[in-house]
């Protein structure tokens, strides 16, 4: 191994388009990328989208691109296309191949000492945001060429093989849905709205800075959004028994909705809290009791039919938002119990597949973050 700094093995691409004559059709924004995901999985179009004045960075195929902004969400991708990016974003490619491994560098920026790196040297509270010039004194053990070709091939295998399993928790995730469709999206069914067979109360009382170790459970909004699935069991986080009287709670079966987004998306994302204590909600969430099954009610939630009637009531610009007394006006299909029992096995069912397959994924993740920070 040799002692290099980043900028002596890794250069920044800075090619410009001209805007009133561009050849490219897709571009990249900061939303497009997610964080610890190498593939691309969504792009822009410039002739369907109003798209600002930042975005003129070429990348080509091949290349790495990489948020300069709130650089702790590694945001990391390799392009699998020609296209545009902002000029916010980073485009490295290898100055030298017969130096350094190209397929190496996104895992070298993954890493725990780039990543620590690229915290310690942003600039800015609100937004901060990295420069190449501090990049570029990062200074790693680089190995020998031959041993990068080795590590780079393991660790793509590494993360191929994570990405057949996402494809696995994807397909059974959407063949649940499917099946809901199926057996109650045929308009067989008499209906409701969801405030004649619920009632919903908004949560409250609580921030994310009010988190303490040992304490009352809750459930924040931002969990919903970010680590909860259909239904939960357990919590991950407390709040200070001083919060008890200012706050709501969910029971067993009730559902925890995310009235607030940052898209219309992700109004009402919601999961059944199916725990055998009560755990509070916090503010930007709302508690829906109702008399339905609760993974029935949920996958409700998440299905094609709720999704198009919620459009109607969703409000913002940068933030999104629905009222309850809205949401409690969508229409629900109310079909026999026995038939919601018999759904909820077969998410159920799911569930545990998902999780097994989740847990495969995890051991995966260990393996190349052990094979990265060993080795870079």
């Amino acid at each position: 191994m040799s002692k290099v700094k980043f900028g002596d093995i890794v250069k920044d691409v800075k090619i410009n388009v001209d805007r009133d004559n561009n050849p490219y059709e897709f571009y990249v924004a900061g939303d497009h990328m997610d964080s610890e995901d190498l593939n691309i999985r969504r792009r822009g179009r410039f002739a369907t989208d109003d798209v600002g004045p930042a975005f003129t960075r070429i990348f080509k195929k091949g290349q790495v691109l990489y948020g300069s902004r709130r650089t702790y969400l590694k945001k990391v991708a390799v392009a699998d296309f020609d296209g545009i990016c902002a000029n916010t974003t980073f485009v490295f490619e290898s100055k030298d191949p017969a130096a350094f491994e190209q397929r190496l560098l996104p895992f070298l920026m993954l890493s725990e000492g780039f990543t620590n790196w690229s915290i310690a040297h942003s600039k800015g509270s609100t937004n901060p945001y990295v420069l190449f010039s501090d990049l570029a004194s990062y200074e790693f053990d680089l190995p020998s060429l031959a041993e990068q070709k080795v590590l780079a091939e393991k660790l793509w295998a590494a993360y191929e093989v994570k990405q057949s399993y996402l494809k696995m928790i994807e397909a059974t995730q959407e063949m649940v849905k499917s099946q809901f469709i199926e057996m109650f999206g045929g308009g067989n069914w008499p209906q409701k709205t969801l405030g004649e067979v619920g009632s919903f109360t908004r949560g409250g009382g609580f921030q994310k800075s009010d988190f303490v170790e040992h304490g009352i459970p809750c459930i924040h909004y931002g969990q919903i959004h970010t680590k909860f699935g259909p239904f939960i069991t357990s919590h991950i986080t407390e709040i200070s028994s001083d919060l008890e009287s200012k706050t709501k709670f969910a029971s067993k079966g009730d559902l925890v909705i995310a009235i607030t987004s940052e898209d219309t998306e992700g109004s009402c994302k919601s999961t059944a809290w199916l725990g055998d204590y009560s755990v509070a909600v916090g503010g930007h969430a709302a508690i829906y009791k109702h008399s339905m099954n609760p993974l029935y009610m949920s996958f409700f939630f998440k299905s094609t039919l709720f999704n198009h009637a919620k459009i109607e009531y969703v409000h913002g610009t940068k933030v999104f938002e629905i009222k309850p007394d809205d949401i409690a006006k969508i229409l629900v299909p109310y079909p026999p119990m026995s038939l919601q029992n018999q759904f909820s096995a077969i998410a159920e069912q799911a569930d545990k597949s998902v999780f097994e397959l989740r847990k495969s994924v995890d051991a995966i993740d260990k393996v190349i973050k052990s094979l990265i920070n060993e080795n870079l």
